[in-house]
């Protein structure tokens, strides 16, 4: 029935482990399926091997596919389980006639609210004073409110606008960068990279691409005592930077959910001041059930494309 003998690789591990009706979308259509046997983030060498044998369907994570794996590929449809692309060479799959799907609404509340979550645990030092009780330590940490702080959101997309929404609606001072964008948006004010960076209180990055948008430079432009938030991709930040900006004072705390090499390892491991996430943010149930079944019904509305010869 369906797509009987149609080969679908499943890349993101995680894939159906909270509600497993998506899988069995795939399963009921008629696909094979293959799983991703190595319960993480597949290298090229091994994307290369389990897409070979006429695979044409990929649900795809965050895993590189560069020019180098789709030429080696048969691949037809990539549906992508999130909203980012960057991991994708759009223009060899355009070459190659590989149809390309995302899923853009389904991460944004919940990116949105763990965004605020850690800010809010980053502002009342809520790690530190949890170990502290732990230890039988009844230590108080006098923190900050977020109420009245400058906050700058890098990329005012989908997600970006929501975590602009919820900041104003805690009466944080609003300001976004986004070179879509210009004027106001929704009454924050659009502004250059560098205002935005010199005079926050609070940075939050929520940007498409994979080009480094805080290296040396920017740390060292910014406030004495800012907060730092990632939860995009990780080569926007340079870690070591951020790793001696926490050293030095300049940076009072930070929170990262995605890193240049996942899994993380570096020595942010040892900073104190630091929330380290495991590329968490789409993980609530709603989420990722919204987003992995709307993954699955564009990858059943590209191979529907192909039976019609729409492609």
């Amino acid at each position: 029935m369906g797509f009987a003998g149609t080969k679908v690789l499943i890349g993101p591990s995680s894939f159906g482990a909270v509600d497993d009706s998506p899988f069995r979308l795939l399963v009921e259509s008629g696909c094979t399926v293959i799983g991703n046997p190595y319960a993480r983030k597949l290298t090229e060498d091994e994307l290369v091997a389990l897409l070979s044998d006429g695979v044409s369907g990929l649900i795809a994570g965050v895993e590189s596919l560069d020019r180098t794996v789709l030429e080696q590929s048969d691949l037809r449809v990539i549906s992508r389980c999130g909203a980012g692309l960057s991991n994708v060479d759009l223009e060899a799959a355009e070459e190659l006639g590989i149809q390309v799907f995302t899923t853009p609404d389904a991460p944004t509340i919940a990116v949105a609210e763990l965004t605020l979550g850690a800010l809010l645990s980053l502002l009342r030092s809520l790690p530190s004073m949890d170990r502290r009780v732990r230890r039988r330590e009844w230590k108080k940490t006098v923190g900050r409110q977020l109420n009245g702080q400058v906050v700058a959101v890098i990329g005012y997309g989908r997600i970006g606008r929501n975590v602009g929404q919820l900041l104003t609606a805690f009466g944080a001072k609003v300001m976004a960068v986004d070179p879509a964008y210009g004027g106001e948006v929704d009454g924050v004010p659009m502004v250059s990279l560098n205002e935005a960076i010199s005079s926050a209180d609070i940075i939050t990055l929520h940007c498409s691409g994979e080009d480094e948008i805080l290296g040396k430079q920017e740390f060292s432009s910014m406030k004495d005592g800012v907060y730092v938030l990632n939860a995009a991709r990780g080569s926007l930040v340079d870690e070591d930077a951020l790793n001696q900006a926490l050293e030095n004072g300049k940076v009072m705390g930070a929170w990262m959910d995605a890193f240049l090499v996942e899994p993380y390892e570096g020595p942010l491991l040892n900073q104190k001041r630091i929330l380290l996430t495991p590329h968490a943010g789409s993980y609530t149930r709603e989420c990722r059930l919204s987003m992995e079944s709307e993954a699955v019904e564009n990858l059943f509305t590209g191979l529907r494309r192909l039976e019609e010869g729409e492609t």
